[in-house]
């Protein structure tokens, strides 16, 4: 009975299992370092990090509808995280302002304020793709090379250039150089071979990883302990409701702690919105999530992280994308993913401290290449430059600043050739020939705004005073500025004064 209710409440399927389940082991083995190197970034305890993963995994996912996004720790959140707590002076007070921030989502998707990331154009969605494969890759040589810096988390969505250079480097470890180069090559021809490609990848990759380190012990290939993955080991359970730590309720009415958490709201829809329509268009299936329904489940994460010491938490693109390589169909791929968290963190944390991070780097190397592969900038220039352009940008903005304003700049730029396009399709100029006499019929949109003043202008003055006679059609149009309906009149008179015949069809001011 208790398995049957379990089941309903998880909406397993047997059918999607073969492959939810080793999707959810490679999500796992991406989401593992990346949720305790968010937390080491913003200053909060390691246990917080493990803890967002397990309730983006268990709960978020459960409530979502999104088939593919995997929710936890955003690294695009460190630096307002890191700010928010010194500015707050403590741990506790901040948790309240999560918990907050996680009430203000879910308001936002209950009066249905998920719409607004449907508004942006596909060109940025996809830049922004490649940007964090570009990214990914960015902040991986390092520990591919198994270089000790200080930074190795720090940016998993944005910000590339800037954290590299920051990053405190010291000499390549040529045993986790091995482990990289082996592990990639794993991961590129493994899938290859018939029979043996069941066993996912990433699993052989950390196998491996495992047994080389263990055999480069003792020589000078061995590797230190700051190349191991490094999980809190808890030996009771005592020892484990010890590391939750409750939010501070008597600072319900400070005004910096309403302030963090509106910016924590509002960030971190932004950036689970783009995550969730970047996902979408990863999707095989091309499923659509409903974005509401995503922002109650994240409110509801972030207001459950909050209670019970946690990070904020977003829909993250690197997990989620992980996820789509690996083959996952269904959302009870995030669900397992944050099981194993609670297991790994419970039952084998010895075991996972054993797995070396050249390995994990390997993975999201290659998961950043295929965001990023050369075939997307090829098709997105062969859309033409009005897609190509605003896609580019994006890329550039994101890795040398950050996700959002990265974002941000990319649709500016796709706005700019949007209205472009508008002014350019304002009308259609057709010119006809009778008895010798030249007729020219401009048929005006459907809408013409004040924007397509300067083209209708300029188009009509530019005309040959060979024309005999002009037609202006504006039947079809719902709707014409009134500004341009100034520059017909002008135009009108203009051409009479010149012996002209011109007829203006339908053109009239609406009241």
């Amino acid at each position: 009975m208790l398995g049957t209710r379990m089941s309903a409440f998880l909406k397993l399927s047997k059918r999607d299992l073969k492959y939810d389940f080793p999707a959810s082991v490679v999500v796992f083995l991406v989401a593992l370092p990346l949720c305790l190197g968010i937390a080491m970034a913003s200053g909060a305890p390691l246990f917080a990090g493990i803890i967002t993963g397990i309730i983006g995994g268990i709960v978020v996912a459960s409530i979502s509808k999104s088939p593919l996004s995997v929710s936890g720790p955003a690294a695009g959140l460190t630096v307002i995280v890191l700010g928010a707590i010194e500015k707050l002076g403590a741990y506790e007070t901040f948790l309240l302002a999560v918990v907050i921030a996680g009430i203000v989502q879910l308001i936002l998707g209950i009066i249905k304020a998920g719409m607004i990331g449907n508004y942006f154009p596909s060109s940025v969605i996809l830049g922004m793709l490649a940007a964090i494969g570009i990214t990914i890759i960015l902040k991986q040589i390092p520990l591919a090379f198994g270089m000790i810096e200080t930074h190795a988390f720090e940016v998993e969505d944005g910000g590339g250039i800037a954290a590299f250079g920051n990053t405190i480097v010291s000499t390549i470890n040529w045993g986790a150089t091995i482990i990289c180069l082996l592990s990639l090559a794993v991961l590129i021809y493994w899938p290859k071979i018939k029979g043996l490609n069941k066993i996912p990848a990433p699993l052989v990759v950390v196998l491996i990883g495992i047994g080389l380190a263990l055999a480069f012990q003792g020589s000078s290939y061995g590797l230190t302990p700051e190349h191991f993955v490094m999980i809190p080991i808890v030996s009771s359970f005592q020892e484990f409701t010890g590391l939750f730590v409750f939010p501070d309720f008597t600072q319900i009415i400070n005004k910096d702690v309403w302030i963090v958490a509106f910016t924590i709201a509002i960030i971190a829809s932004l950036e689970t919105l783009l995550s969730i329509e970047a996902v979408d268009k990863l999707d095989p299936f091309k499923r659509v999530t409903p974005t509401n329904r995503e922002l109650i489940a994240q409110g509801i994460g972030n207001m459950t992280s909050g209670f019970l010491g946690g990070l904020p938490m977003t829909s993250v693109i690197v997990r989620s994308s992980a996820n789509v390589q690996a083959g996952g169909r269904t959302r009870q791929s995030a669900m397992l993913h944050g099981m194993w968290l609670l297991v790994a963190l419970l039952a084998i944390p010895m075991v996972i401290n054993l797995i070396p991070l050249s390995c994990l780097a390997a993975i999201l190397l290659h998961t950043g290449f295929k965001l990023a592969k050369p075939a997307l900038f090829k098709d997105m220039m062969r859309k033409g430059l009005d897609q190509f352009i605003p896609f580019f940008i994006t890329v550039l903005a994101i890795v040398f600043t950050d996700l959002l304003m990265g974002v941000g700049i990319g649709i500016l730029v796709a706005v700019f050739y949007i209205i472009r396009a508008n002014m350019q399709n304002a009308f259609k100029m057709e010119v006809k020939e009778q008895d010798g006499n030249q007729t020219v019929v401009m048929t005006l949109a459907e809408e013409v705004s004040f924007l397509n003043k300067v083209p209708i202008q300029q188009k009509l003055y530019s005309l040959p005073k060979t024309i005999a006679a002009i037609r202006i059609d504006g039947k079809s149009s719902k709707f014409i500025d009134k500004d341009v309906i100034e520059v017909l009149k002008d135009f009108e008179m203009n051409a009479v004064s010149k012996g002209i015949d011109i007829e203006l069809e339908s053109i009239t001011y609406k009241k």
